[in-house]
């Protein structure tokens, strides 16, 4: 009898840290959103400055890369954790197969 409390609690714990890696990764695509769109949206104010330090061809490919950059790096970022999360296969991965297996078991029953 105590294993069957031991094992509930344990599925309890995986299923307590699986839903708090979820909630982890949802807040990881929040900043990214918000941080990728401030970013973006201040690309035309770095180019109409109308000073010539800032318009000199170095510095606006610098911030052209910054700009441009960073959404795609931090993109590849995002992507990983979203795998590490959800699997390699988050929409059709096993446990929709088996979601679906007992579904249809269920229907024809």
């Amino acid at each position: 009898m105590k294993s069957k409390n031991k094992q509930a609690l344990s599925s309890f714990e995986r299923a307590q840290k699986r839903v708090k890696d979820i909630k982890g990764f949802y807040g990881h695509l929040a900043a990214y959103v918000i941080v990728i769109l401030i970013v973006l949206s201040t690309r035309g104010r770095f180019m109409s400055i109308d000073n010539t330090i800032f318009q000199s061809s170095e510095y606006l490919n610098w911030i052209d890369w910054n700009i441009f950059g960073t959404p795609i790096i931090w993109g590849i970022f995002l992507v990983m954790h979203g795998i590490r999360v959800f699997g390699k296969n988050p929409f059709l991965g096993k446990n929709w197969e088996e979601r679906q297996i007992q579904k249809y078991m269920k229907k024809n029953a």
